[in-house]
């Protein structure tokens, strides 16, 4: 698919500002928008949207369709007569510029039971019943069982499900109805989740076509163990008869982790999705594409080839590369959606069958210019990009521009300096101008890397456990003279 010259920002929801402890789809979001759109910002990256789990990584989720409860907003809620002005009207003693994961999930479920309780039991919110009835009825096919292992892991005290009786975890018929009706008010409260924050996600993405903005999503290549998917669909994944993973994926040994990064997640039996068609696959993406407007598939290479670690290893030093399902998936995805709005991350350790796969399906890869400042070949660079490609200062997984600069060798630093023919004292705008004024046909900073700030705000350390996905801005961030340095930018170099 070709994609339009445009600039962007990347910025997930949880880092926006408010007094709630943790950034959601309400007020500060739309108000986002239209600093984008006053900027002239035609994309919105975002990382994956699911319900949070291990580690509160948004690559780690309970379900590769469900939205992630803690972005919905308490003043919509308000405003739309799902909670009590009284709710809101304690003390909240929330960091304003980190997410306190610990603190702000078991306030947010807490106010969210409530906003379930009003919505039960308040005659004039009959038409939101309605409309909820309607979610329920359209959404079947992925939150009955969403809902049901939702239900059953809280029943559980929230333990994977793989620890879960037998009779449960093998989804014995007999079992699985009486904890329908075991568990019915629970299940119907993680369905009013889904229909609430799925609503204020549907506004949120209409004001961003009002503003002319797309917005970039995000697909995992792979989905958490501990997940409805992997629960629901055992035969789509390498599980042994205890239904535990026997291989695991991850990634050997680079630029990020000199161990690898031992992902943890059950792989897929490719020839499996292949004998139905990728239904699942098929599914994910028209589930993700009625959200967003492109598709960031994470870790393509691995659909050409993916690393497979025994599930008992430590590291993801000792694995072996395995072949992933190619061209045969992508076609499907093809016949299935028609023309495919996606991005190839195509980081890591690339072979040129990866390449190969991509070109062959027109699919812009990523660039990241952080990477870059090596030697005159380094693809890199700026004057190496084709026109078909996505180019990033950094991504959630790389340190802020500002980061970068101060920790990178000093040979690394200069050739920087004089690629770019500048001194370094506005380093990071220094990047951001290069990178608008390549032949990239998309290009995106950092929110953080716009706002000009050091490591303290990067998003994510990866292969390190706990510490990511905090990052709030503060709430004075965006401001006219911002937005009129970024609009200037965006007509200097037709984006």
């Amino acid at each position: 698919m070709k994609f339009s010259r445009s600039s962007g920002i990347l910025m997930h929801p949880t880092s926006f500002p408010g007094r709630y402890g943790i950034g959601d789809l309400g007020p500060q979001a739309h108000r986002f928008l239209d600093f984008l759109g006053n900027s002239g910002i035609k994309l919105w990256q975002i990382l994956p949207l699911g319900p949070t789990g291990y580690g509160d990584s948004p690559y780690q989720s309970f379900s590769a369709f469900a939205g992630n409860p803690y972005l919905i907003s308490p003043d919509i809620l308000l405003d739309e007569n799902l909670l009590h002005p009284d709710d809101l009207s304690g003390k909240l003693d929330f960091p304003a510029d980190n997410v306190d994961f610990g603190h702000v999930i078991g306030w947010k479920l807490n106010l969210l039971e409530r906003a379930f309780i009003r919505f039960k039991s308040e005659p004039e919110l009959a038409p939101v019943r309605e409309a909820y009835a309607q979610f329920c009825a359209d959404s079947a096919n992925w939150l009955d069982d969403y809902a049901l292992f939702m239900a059953i892991k809280e029943a559980n005290g929230g333990g994977s499900w793989s620890d879960w009786s037998s009779e449960l975890k093998n989804r014995d018929e007999a079992t699985l109805a009486k904890a329908s009706t075991d568990y019915k008010d629970a299940i119907e409260r993680f369905k009013f989740y889904q229909f609430i924050f799925f609503r204020q996600w549907i506004a949120l993405r209409a004001y961003a076509k009002e503003k002319n903005i797309q917005i970039i999503g995000d697909i995992p290549i792979f989905v958490s163990m501990d997940s409805a998917d992997v629960w629901s669909n055992p035969e789509l994944f390498y599980l042994d008869d205890q239904k535990l993973p026997t291989v695991v994926a991850g990634v050997p040994p680079d630029y990020f982790a000199p161990t690898g990064q031992l992902w943890g997640n059950p792989l897929y039996k490719w020839s499996v999705h292949k004998e139905t068609g990728y239904a699942w696959w098929i599914e994910r993406f028209q589930a993700l594409l009625e959200m967003v407007d492109v598709v960031r598939l994470d870790h393509f290479r691995g659909f050409a080839g993916y690393w497979e670690v025994a599930a008992d290893s430590l590291t993801a030093e000792h694995g072996r590369w395995m072949p992933g399902p190619g061209a045969d998936f992508l076609e499907a995805l093809r016949d299935g959606l028609g023309e495919l709005p996606i991005i190839a991350e195509d980081l890591g350790e690339i072979t040129p069958d990866v390449f190969e796969l991509r070109d062959d399906f027109n699919l812009p890869g990523m660039k990241i210019l952080q990477f870059a400042f090596s030697d005159d070949a380094n693809p890199f660079l700026p004057h190496h990009y084709p026109e078909n490609c996505v180019a990033y200062t950094g991504t959630h997984d790389n340190d802020t521009v500002q980061g970068w600069y101060a920790s990178a060798p000093e040979e690394n630093r200069d050739f920087a300096r004089r690629y770019m023919s500048v001194d370094g004292r506005d380093i990071t705008w220094d990047l951001i101008r290069t990178l608008w004024h390549s032949k990239a046909d998309m290009v995106l900073a950092q929110m953080q890397d716009v706002l000009n700030l050091g490591t303290e705000a990067r998003m994510n350390y990866p292969g390190r456990l706990g510490g990511n996905w905090t990052w709030r801005m503060d709430e004075n961030a965006l401001t006219d003279s911002l937005a009129e340095r970024l609009h200037k930018l965006n007509e200097e170099v037709d984006r």
